[in-house]
């Protein structure tokens, strides 16, 4: 390909180092010392807890169950709607996995005790179905599912992501060009409301409304306390084609679509479209696209095939791996179903190069490396104000949901605000459903055929933006605030998406400039949850919340003041 000239972007001035950037560069310290020993300490203890669960009967689990059901309606009950404050889950601020500070918790708020529902209820050959609570995680349903040559359809690539934070939140993976996002799978949810009613939600049922309205609510119309989720069956190997492609960000981009969507639009065809996909762009010029497709136990491991178990502490860390199709040329190699699946859990992606600079060297590896990775909830809960407000300014994670084919206008926009790479390509298909819901394809996508569309579904992609920028790295200045919330704005201008487990910018009128509110606010009114969960918009707002705003919350009026923004408003 040709036009291999890196975009320059204009130099910035150079900011001078405080006590928190030395923080910042010697809190390895903590990590290797604190932080990493606990992990294991507390990944072991929950294995132990998943083999103890493991060891009852799905009876016993259903039994256990009910009664967590009936704990959790019976505390709801005691609520005071006067002198209480609004019902959040008792989980400690700093465990969620997400990167956005769970500063609501620290307002006052009636606290409801969701720690026990872990369990996998039921895993369903003949439905294909696996029942699950809200809290199971990836980790945990892959060793459960995958020897039964069984997986969720979409499995979520870091171990510690749990089926609630994917439902009320957001969720993908590389089969989701398929499938559709995380919540796209789910075939009932089992919700205690309000009032303390418990009810099942299903696409069909009375509750369909509500069935629409739960992903990306972020627990604020119920409480989640199971979910029925859709299998697929699998095989014992994922045979990966690691392709190199060289070009400008456009060309770069134009190939990662060429990489699974047919260009005569035959995107149903299992033939021409892979089980998996994914690309990571390492730099303006460079990347790399997999492509996956499930295989036998039979076909892995013929004579001259390569076989990568990954998942071993001491290999390399998998978007370096992958890096080497940038000198070897294109190769193909088979990874053991279930290690591809959590394939970046070890690095965190590449956020383990921030964290731990030498963790990546093969003497750390082979001595330490089964420690890894550092927990979320611990970094984020040892990491103090000075280097968590750090964060917010001198460094990047978020996602960018955007239409596919204008992927190549987000590469360029994300190269010249914020230089981040590695960057993580994923696509996943926004379904046309009966009813408008918070997240939504553009209006009339299906009529002008464009790559990866289908009449029922448009193609979007996930652009994974997770990294220290490029002015940071040089000691340059470099306002992270100011660039998410470019970021936002370009996103509401493309009909993109910003999943909320980030760090917002967002005003209020922005957030419904970018979300749809219409059927979310209509089930707030409908399952009375306003005045007892606050709104998704609070939760999601950065920064603390005071005690006024939450009596301003808490006093919520049944209509919303402020209605959808029309689109040729201006961004605030």
């Amino acid at each position: 390909m040709s036009g291999l000239e890196v975009p320059l972007n204009p130099p910035r001035p150079k900011r001078k180092k405080g006590l928190v950037d030395y923080l910042v560069h010697f809190r390895w310290i903590i990590v290797i010392f604190v932080v990493l020993p606990i992990s294991f300490s507390l990944y072991f203890l929950t294995y132990l807890g998943d083999v103890r669960s493991e060891m009852m009967s799905y009876k016993k689990r259903q039994k256990e169950h009910d009664e967590n059901v009936k704990k959790v309606v019976k505390r709801l009950k005691e609520r005071n709607p006067s002198k209480d404050g609004l019902v959040c889950t008792a989980r400690k601020p700093w465990i969620a996995v997400g990167m956005r500070n769970v500063d609501y918790k620290r307002a006052r708020h009636f606290e409801v005790d969701l720690s026990a529902f872990r369990n996998i209820l039921e895993i369903d050959k003949e439905r294909m179905i696996a029942r699950v609570e809200p809290l199971v995680n990836m980790g945990q349903i892959t060793r459960a599912s995958v020897p039964m040559n069984l997986a969720l359809a979409v499995v979520a690539e870091l171990d510690d992501l749990t089926v609630g934070g994917l439902i009320n939140g957001y969720g993908i993976e590389g089969s989701s060009h398929i499938y559709g996002l995380f919540s796209d799978t789910v075939v009932a949810y089992e919700i205690i409301m309000a009032d303390g009613t418990l009810i099942r939600a299903t696409k069909d049922n009375q509750y369909s409304d509500l069935f629409y309205a739960i992903p990306w609510s972020q627990g604020t119309l119920g409480l989640l306390v199971a979910a029925e989720i859709k299998l697929i069956p699998i095989k014992e190997y994922m045979k990966l084609t690691y392709k190199p492609v060289k070009g400008n960000l456009k060309q770069l981009a134009q190939a990662y679509i060429d990489s699974f969507a047919p260009r005569d639009g035959d995107q149903d065809n299992p033939q021409k479209v892979p089980d998996f996909v994914e690309a990571m762009i390492y730099s303006a010029t460079e990347g790399v696209f997999m492509t996956g497709r499930y295989a036998s136990k039979e076909e892995a491991k013929r004579r001259g095939n390569v076989i990568n178990e990954v998942g071993w502490w001491f290999k390399p860390w998998f978007y370096q791996h992958a890096q080497k199709a940038l000198k070897k040329g294109e190769f193909v190699e088979y990874i053991p179903t279930r290690e591809y699946y959590h394939r970046h859990t070890r690095c965190l992606y590449w956020e383990g190069k921030l964290i731990l600079p030498f963790a990546d060297q093969w003497w750390f590896r082979f001595l330490l490396g089964w420690l890894m990775p550092p927990k979320v909830s611990l970094l984020k809960a040892t990491q103090g104000e000075a280097i968590r407000n750090y964060y917010h300014e001198m460094h990047v994670i978020q996602d960018m949901l955007v239409p596919l084919y204008k992927v190549g206008d987000a590469l360029e926009w994300v190269h010249r605000e914020m230089e981040v790479y590695p960057i993580w390509l994923c696509p996943h298909r926004l379904f046309k459903l009966p009813i408008k819901t918070m997240v939504y394809p553009e209006p009339g996508f299906e009529h002008h055929h464009r790559q990866g569309d289908t009449h029922y579904a448009q193609m979007y992609t996930d652009i994974g933006v997770y990294y220290a920028p490029g002015p940071v790295l040089r000691g340059e200045v470099f306002d992270g605030a100011e660039a998410v919330r470019q970021m936002e704005n370009w996103l509401i201008e493309n009909h993109g998406f910003q999943p909320q487990y980030a760090v917002s910018e967002l005003s209020e009128k922005n957030f419904w400039r970018m979300f749809d509110a219409s059927l979310y606010e209509k089930c707030r009114r409908k399952y009375g949850a306003v005045g007892t969960f606050m709104s998704v918009y609070y939760k999601s707002k950065k920064g603390r919340k005071t005690e006024k705003e939450v009596e301003e919350a808490e006093k919520e009026q049944a209509i919303l003041e402020t209605p959808i923004a029309e689109v040729d408003q201006p961004i605030d």
